[in-house]
């Protein structure tokens, strides 16, 4: 395929000027960021190549190393750190805080700050936000990282910072790799755990948040806690 034998209007840089950028395909965003093919294969058959490495298509890039990408003919190391750095720009982008609500009134708030960063986490990540009086988030804090379960979240590292804070109420988050949020016995066993705690202390839980792949459950929400 030439692309220069396509129509002006269907040539990747010519659409996203004349349409915009969400009427491209993914290979065509991916052919704009390669600009030239080689002389057997247009940008847009090497892009289409790259989509096909994998079953999960564009996700793939998520991870991917400069040397997979440049084992595909054509490609070479510097259109690979091209691709890859418009990757991580865009999930920077995605991840930025911004219009976030400092107030706390609903599950979908905390969701919308953790979700584009938690749902690609490879271990589960246990979060802690500390909540003033007002209902707005003064800090989130990192308390583990792997698997859910007595032995990593205790109630001393959990509650440390709430306390040195005179925290009014905090918000767990964690996510689950597999990308289902449906809590486990564990989680529910940890989350009575740490609200037994935080009762002695007194200080609030005003839920826990089980982040999966674009989905999520309140365990308030559920009534499981």
């Amino acid at each position: 395929m030439n692309m220069k034998r396509l129509p002006p209007e269907e040539r990747p840089r010519e659409k996203l000027f004349f349409y915009g950028k969400e009427m491209l395909t993914s290979a065509e965003l991916l052919a704009i960021l390669l600009r030239t093919g080689t002389q057997d294969k247009s940008a847009l058959e090497i892009a289409h190549e790259i989509l096909s490495l994998d079953e999960r298509g564009i996700l793939f890039l998520e991870n991917c190393s400069p040397e997979e990408l440049s084992k595909v003919k054509g490609m070479g190391k510097a259109k690979a750190c091209q691709i890859l750095a418009a990757i991580e720009l865009g999930r920077r982008v995605a991840t930025h805080p911004r219009r976030i609500k400092n107030e706390i009134a609903n599950p979908d708030d905390i969701v919308q700050l953790f979700m584009e960063k938690m749902r690609y986490y490879k271990k589960e990540h246990f979060k802690v936000l500390l909540i003033n009086a007002k209902g707005q988030i003064m800090e989130d804090a990192d308390i583990s990282i792997g698997d859910l379960c007595s032995t990593l979240i205790h109630p001393r590292e959990v509650f440390c910072q709430a306390v040195k804070r005179s925290a009014a109420s905090v918000v767990f988050v964690h996510n689950h790799p597999s990308g289902d949020p449906k809590p486990s016995g564990q989680d529910l066993e940890t989350t009575a755990r740490l609200v037994q705690a935080a009762a002695i202390l007194g200080i609030k839980v005003l839920d826990h948040i089980i982040i999966g792949d674009g989905t999520y459950i309140s365990l308030k929400s559920e009534g499981l806690m």
